[in-house]
């Protein structure tokens, strides 16, 4: 009956939001013991609706966090239930959220190789590692802001819209996903990704790979669905190029037939007027 269905909806609703709790609880222990963050850095949140998200409290080890200390907070930055005040940086993840859609989850960390990156002033946009350039395209650096303050979400403007990782400079690094266990792992090829370009610069620099390899790449990315799922950050102009290059019309054999006539009739004309060709 009708009764029995509202009940069913509110246990599914429930359920849902206490997987989420327990995710979120999850991604903060991984964080800390990976030393992605320190003391009472970092905050993580999940979309629960269109119109509230959960989120972790500010002045709480990410790393000792039980469901129950989670807040709630509406699309405003209202707090609406929860006994700990909601970190001010929550702000940037409501805008990463109304930003896109299919995001779910964010995570916002410092971990060490990126934060010295987007200390250095340094985006992580080279043509390098494949599964970067699977995964992300490119990982950019946002312009420097308060931390916590006014101008700090609007300081993804331009990128969160393509990118799932950004380094934000002076301060740190976000990422989104599907939910809060998809962003983290994106921490964690962002960390990676920082530390083997740090290695290859130690040894003497980064040997980039050609627009063709990155093209290559790019058309793997869509063979194996991610074009489809996954937005690619493309504001590298090398990105950019690389991409532009798969849409432009490949040679067909006609038309490679008909370069080689012409090359040839062009030739023998030459020829035959004296002038040399080489």
């Amino acid at each position: 009956d009708w009764s029995s269905d509202v009940c069913s909806s509110d246990l599914s609703r429930m359920s849902d939001e206490r997987s989420l709790r327990e995710m979120i609880c999850e991604v903060g222990r991984r964080l800390y013991a990976k030393d992605y963050i320190a003391s009472n850095d970092g905050n993580i949140t999940a979309r629960l609706s269109d119109t509230e998200i959960l989120a972790t409290p500010t002045g709480v080890s990410k790393g000792d966090l039980t469901p129950d200390m989670l807040c709630k907070v509406n699309m405003d930055g209202e707090q609406t239930e929860g006994y700990l005040r909601a970190s001010s940086e929550v702000r940037l993840h409501l805008h990463c959220y109304r930003k896109r859609s299919d995001v779910h989850g964010a995570v916002h960390a410092h971990p060490p190789k990126a934060t010295g990156f987007a200390l250095a002033g340094i985006p992580l946009d080279q043509l390098s590692l494949p599964e970067t350039i699977v995964s992300f395209g490119c990982i950019p650096l946002a312009p420097y802001v308060v931390p916590g303050g006014d101008e700090l979400p609007k300081s993804v403007d331009g990128l969160i819209e393509t990118c799932d990782a950004i380094l934000l400079a002076n301060h740190g690094a976000v990422t989104v996903g599907s939910d809060p266990m998809n962003a983290y792992y994106k921490m964690e090829t962002l960390e990676h990704t920082a530390h083997i370009t740090w290695v290859a610069h130690t040894l003497g620099g980064v040997k980039e790979m050609t627009q063709q390899q990155a093209a290559e790449l790019l058309e793997l990315r869509d063979r194996l669905g991610y074009g489809s799922k996954v937005p690619l950050c493309d504001v590298s102009p090398k990105i950019q190029a690389a991409r532009d290059s798969l849409a432009e019309p490949s040679a067909t054999p006609e038309d490679a037939d008909l370069v080689a006539l012409i090359t040839r009739v062009a030739a023998d004309v030459l020829r035959e007027r004296g002038i040399k060709t080489s």
